[in-house]
């Protein structure tokens, strides 16, 4: 009987563990297929001259993503110098936001914990003080596409009002300022936040709270991703 029993034990064990790995096996398939197809994605919008004639320098869409990416960080538009090195992020304010999530440039440029996706891929040309608005080109044509394909992210975070825009519709506020101070609305999805350019040194100086109670909040929050 001891001999029956043990025999028949393996054999169900067997069958499981059969069973388990056929089903690894498909999750692995997939997650590889999915790899595929965002790398020929990701070809094709780095190709992209859809809005070639609007843009002063030229098209050079900068972006960043991997499948296993658990952070989708969202701006703007590439800057001058993020356009002539290739390199999302590469300025002022990319240091700036840097420090802001307490990450080394080797962990922000992972594709496996970060993916870097702006509402326009590139830069624009000067619109007054400033840049111009991302082209809308961008999020019409590829976001849809290439969203789906970033199924890991727990952690969104929407760095000025083009991307909070989009993302958030009609429950964002009438300002920015409004949209940023009601963060704990969007939770745990989205994360609303100020550009970190520069440019808004007054902005922060006036709003002090963002320091104290949201910085500290992308953080944690920052962790909490990158662990789920």
């Amino acid at each position: 009987m001891c001999v029956w029993v043990c025999a028949h034990t393996r054999s169900r064990a067997r069958r499981l563990y059969a069973r388990i790995s056929a089903r690894g096996a498909g999750t692995g398939a997939r997650l590889r297929m999915s790899a595929r197809r965002l790398d020929a994605l990701l070809g094709d919008i780095r190709a992209c001259t859809l809005c070639a004639a609007h843009l002063p320098l030229g098209p050079n869409p900068v972006l960043r993503a991997g499948t296993n990416a658990r952070i989708l960080i969202v701006g703007q538009a590439p800057g001058t110098r993020v356009h002539a090195t290739g390199i999302p992020w590469n300025d002022a304010s990319g240091k700036r936001l840097r420090d802001w999530l307490q990450m080394s440039p080797e962990d922000f440029y992972d594709t496996r914990r970060i993916a870097i996706v702006p509402m326009g891929f590139c830069y624009p040309g000067k619109q007054g003080s400033g840049d111009a608005p991302p082209r809308p080109e961008c999020s019409a044509t590829w976001h849809p596409r290439l969203l789906p394909l970033l199924p890991k992210v727990r952690l969104t975070l929407l760095f000025g009002q083009y991307a909070q825009a989009y993302f958030l519709g009609k429950r964002r506020k009438t300002s920015l300022t409004d949209t940023v101070r009601a963060w704990r609305e969007y939770a745990p999805e989205f994360l609303p936040l100020p550009h970190p350019s520069p440019r808004n040194i007054g902005w922060f100086r006036a709003n002090p709270w963002l320091e104290a109670e949201v910085v500290p909040e992308l953080r944690a929050r920052i962790r909490a991703a990158l662990k789920a």
